[in-house]
């Protein structure tokens, strides 16, 4: 199918306006990335912690990202989620409950409106583009922690995965919590992708399950007992 040739002169005047919005959408994303390294490059060593927005306070998840993120934080990491309800909320909780850094990287959802009341109001960072706070979960973490979650999660884990094995960024600790959750996409990673050869069988050690969560916290303290946390890769 061959583009659209512009038929008269307002056709050429509304694509040239359009393209003028575009240009000018680049410093709104270059004021993104300004704030969120402004901000984040005072927290110091943070865990991103991802899931489900939907999980609901006393469900099991919910209580297991409380008490993650209360013990990391009681190991001098701050928190950093997407700010909203769910487990992001919870992790957020466990930070706020220990007094530790609790970070909230918002953005305008339709089902997900303003961030939750356990973000700390000085890390506060409230986004349009999803890709700039992509970005900052990872430059600015030094472990991820993923809890059970949906299409959002997944999106986050893959991409964080793939950074590390294109060594896009240093390899840091991704925790994923919840075998009954996780084993099946782990075994059909094996099943599909490690045995057609379209991952190295070493790829498989670039995350780590398991179901309790002292086991996931302990996992990520010592991968840094001899080395020090720093930001990832620079733009």
């Amino acid at each position: 199918m061959k583009p659209k040739v512009f038929s008269n002169d307002v056709d050429a005047d509304r694509f040239e306006s359009e393209s003028s919005r575009s240009l000018w959408s680049i410093f709104k994303i270059m004021g993104e990335f300004v704030d969120g390294y402004e901000t984040l490059l005072r927290v110091g060593p943070c865990i991103s912690i991802f899931g489900s927005a939907r999980v609901k306070p006393g469900s099991k998840y919910y209580e297991l990202a409380v008490k993650a993120a209360t013990a990391i934080s009681e190991n001098g990491f701050g928190i950093i989620t997407g700010g909203g309800p769910g487990i992001m909320e919870a992790a957020n909780k466990g930070a706020f409950n220990q007094d530790g850094k609790s970070v909230g990287l918002g953005i305008d959802l339709p089902k997900e409106q303003g961030v939750n009341r356990y973000v700390s109001p000085n890390y506060v960072i409230n986004f349009k583009y999803f890709f700039v706070r992509k970005v900052m979960f990872v430059k600015y973490a030094q472990g991820f922690m993923v809890m059970p979650g949906g299409f959002g999660t997944l999106d986050e884990l893959f991409e964080t995965i793939t950074l590390i094995q294109t060594e896009k960024i240093m390899k840091i600790p991704i925790v994923l919590i919840g075998t009954e959750y996780w084993q099946g996409l782990i075994d059909w990673i094996k099943k599909q992708l490690l045995e057609n050869g379209y991952i190295h069988e070493n790829d498989l050690e670039l995350f780590y399950l398991t179901d309790d969560v002292d086991d996931a916290v302990r996992h990520i303290c010592d991968f840094y007992k001899d080395k020090e946390p720093e930001p990832n890769f620079s733009y």
